[in-house]
């Protein structure tokens, strides 16, 4: 039997950046965002030959171990599976596993759309699904962020994984003592058509490490950097500008909104933007769009640009021919994390 799962990747609109700890414990933080049609998989097939094998067919390498209770971390991105397998093993089934699980992510890692933490949610609902876990939707994110940020010591924030484990339009608040909650959003149908046809994603070409963003970010509110501070006070205001406008349908003011985080974003951090981000933003407003933003914690990855009307079209192939790079087709999903057997 093989036990499959499925998360989508996140599209941040509003507010990113205040699910970072230590500013939501201190000050509480709001996210806006949505999941997409672009996923991470994870299939897992038991054996018992008392071995594990982890197959990334994106990156295209594979790693072979002996089953134990605990796997000692290699030091690259095969952590993730291991480590999901060690709070798995210590925290459930008390004894060694032995299985193939093969994933595959349809962003590459740096993309700025949560591909990391997307891919732990799916390895970690393949478990769930195969041992028949008794977690809810709230108790898979919370664990994944624990795996991902306290276990293995990755920097960054909370909104990922619940993003892909919830999925659809949220606006997510985040607290002290762990404590989040995803409010799903009602949105009329012809607004979310509206909101997808009018909204262009773009990837610059620059991949990035964002936990030396992240943690430029967290410096810089434990030294209480009034600039950088203030900033994020009002990408949490932005959130909930973002929240009304859509739920209300007042779509010329998305990029409005957009735009005014983007100003803010940049001030949280010196490592958020540069020159080539710069120039590509300022020849997509001329081409049209009316706001936009780098996608998660900047320096590169995706961008997204709100374009209204039929600017679509002139924004896309002006940045094709001004920079190259690639746009993505993708629809907004209503659904989080699937898991299911065959």
């Amino acid at each position: 039997m093989i036990f499959r799962s499925k998360a989508p990747l996140r599209l941040g609109l509003a507010g990113g950046g205040t699910d970072v700890s230590p500013y939501s414990d201190l000050f509480g933080g709001a996210i806006l965002n949505t999941t997409i049609s672009m996923f991470a998989y994870a299939s897992i097939e038991e054996r018992n030959d008392g071995k594990i094998k982890i197959h990334s067919v994106d990156r295209n390498e594979s790693l072979y171990l002996d089953s134990m209770e605990e796997l000692e971390r290699d030091g690259d991105e095969f952590d993730l599976f291991i480590g999901v397998y060690n709070r798995i093993v210590r925290e459930f089934v008390k004894r060694p596993l032995s299985f193939t699980i093969t994933t595959y992510v349809d962003a590459p890692p740096g993309s700025g759309l949560g591909s990391s933490s997307t891919l732990v949610v799916a390895i970690l609902g393949a478990f769930v699904e195969w041992l028949n876990l008794p977690l809810g939707d709230y108790d898979i994110a919370n664990l994944a962020y624990e795996i991902e940020r306290l276990d293995l010591g990755f920097e960054g924030g909370k909104q990922d994984h619940y993003a892909a484990t919830f999925g659809g339009f949220n606006f997510m608040e985040f607290y002290s003592d762990n404590k989040v909650i995803v409010n799903p959003l009602r949105i009329k149908p012809n607004v979310i058509n509206e909101l997808q046809f009018n909204t262009v994603l773009y990837f610059t070409g620059m991949s990035r490490l964002s936990s030396d963003i992240i943690k430029s970010q967290i410096m810089n509110v434990k030294k209480r950097n009034t600039e950088s501070v203030e900033a994020m006070h009002n990408l949490k205001k932005q959130a909930i500008m973002m929240k009304e406008a859509i739920l209300k349908g007042e779509l010329e003011k998305i990029g409005e909104i957009l735009d005014y985080g983007w100003q803010y974003k940049k001030k949280m951090s010196e490592k958020i933007t540069n020159q080539k981000i710069e120039e590509i933003y300022e020849v997509a407003i001329k081409a049209g769009a009316t706001g936009g933003k780098i996608s998660g914690a900047g320096g590169g990855g995706f961008m997204i640009f709100y374009c209204p009307g039929n600017s679509r079209y002139n924004v896309i192939e002006t940045l094709k021919k001004e920079f190259g790079g690639e746009f993505r087709r993708f629809k907004f999903t209503k659904y989080g994390l699937e898991t299911w057997r065959i």
